[in-house]
């Protein structure tokens, strides 16, 4: 892949070329903090209603403040951070000269802009792939990753002789995954994360420079064509890529030159037959992320039940309220959910307060409702409740 940085100049005129892209992935081997140019490329985006996302993963190590509060200000979607672990031996472990508390304090850093500029983007994701070394650590990382308004995923690691798990019972109930890839194919028939395949045709991956990469597994050469040089839809139908979507569907044959030709997950799918059909690449409808901020205010109430509606206010959901996010006071907790575009919704915020005790009963808090319709572009929205004066 070589080592050399994504330039903002080249990144910005890929964008002007083709204003009908929405949004981009910004992670993949190596590390985009180390990128001198990011803030102009979060700028870049920005200004063109270009969704920003590094859902495939940072590490968080380097992340200067100015950038830590360009990500909140150009409103990246989400950041999924990779925090193999819970304490400084098990991450370092893994993360080699990795430095857990700088991790854990640019997270905070972020949390403080967020709050600051009242966002709920980026959404934060803490990432950790399990091994034998951090698998009694998985319970104290979840419950870091909610103390800092973080989802939680869990990940098998790629290779099932590097630390391997030890208590894979333990390992299941904490996560819900087999303790390898092995075992996962062996109890679904399919290799772990295949989907990574369709992104051959829903979201190609391009390297630093430009080359073609074709998917985020592949780091061992590239389909030919360069997106830079020779246009983005030009690339996108190289030879090599086009074959290597007949390869994975089964029409054709592999070829030495192609990347897909020696990576695991098709050589499953060659020695089972199950190749990837047309509707296993059906993508779902576009949506927008919409982003619900609580505004505490002076608030008595000590938790704030909210869900959306489409339409306008409606009497009748506030007498008896669908299913809810429970959002607690004084929390980091984030709340986010997907609506269609160009369509009026409701956010409903029902505020109350509990008593530990359970011996008083307090007064109903009013609600509060928010109507807000979400454009296409960008495919992102801040709604602000305000709960108190």
């Amino acid at each position: 892949m070589g080592a050399g940085h994504l330039n903002p100049a080249r990144f910005e005129a890929l964008l002007d070329a083709n204003p009908g892209l929405a949004e981009v992935e910004l992670s993949n081997y190596g590390e985009m903090f180390l990128n001198p140019g990011l803030t102009e490329i979060l700028r870049a985006a920005y200004s063109r209603q270009v969704v920003l996302h590094a859902d495939n993963g940072v590490n968080l190590n380097h992340a200067p403040d100015e950038v830590l509060a360009a990500l909140v200000q150009y409103r990246m979607r989400s950041l999924t951070v990779s925090i193999d672990g819970a304490s400084q031996e098990s991450y370092s472990r893994y993360r080699v000269r990795g430095e857990f508390e700088m991790v854990l304090g640019n997270i905070r850093k972020l949390n403080e802009y967020k709050r600051q500029q009242q966002t709920v983007f980026p959404m934060v994701c803490w990432q950790f792939i399990v091994f034998g070394h951090n698998e009694d650590e998985l319970a104290a990382a979840r419950k870091m990753a909610a103390e800092l308004g973080m989802s939680f995923r869990p990940k098998i690691s790629w290779d099932d002789d590097v630390s391997p798990v030890r208590n894979r019972d333990l390992v299941r109930i904490q996560t819900g995954l087999p303790g390898t890839r092995q075992e996962h194919y062996q109890a679904t028939g399919t290799a772990y994360l295949r989907d990574i395949c369709h992104q051959l045709w829903q979201s190609p991956v391009l390297n630093w420079d430009g080359r073609v990469m074709g998917c985020c597994r592949n780091y061992w050469g590239d389909f030919g064509g360069n997106a830079f040089d020779d246009g983005l839809e030009a690339a996108l139908r190289s030879p090599g890529l086009e074959h290597a979507r007949r390869m994975l569907m089964g029409q054709a044959e592999a070829m030495p030159e192609v990347p897909c030709t020696t990576c695991d997950l098709y050589q499953t799918m060659r020695q089972d037959g199950s190749w990837i059909g047309k509707r296993e690449l059906v993508a779902g409808a576009g949506s927008v992320i919409l982003g619900i901020v609580i505004d505490e205010g002076r608030t008595e109430a000590t938790h704030c039940d909210v869900f959306v509606s489409p339409g306008g206010v409606d009497r009748l959901k506030l007498a008896s309220p669908p299913a809810a996010q429970r959002y607690r006071i004084g929390d980091q907790q984030r709340i986010a959910v997907a609506i269609p575009a160009g369509v009026e919704h409701t956010v409903y915020a029902l505020p109350k307060r509990l008593d530990p005790s359970y011996r008083k009963r307090y007064p109903a808090l009013p609600a509060v409702t928010v109507t807000v319709t979400a454009e296409a572009r960008p495919g992102l929205k801040d709604v602000v409740v305000r709960l108190g004066g």
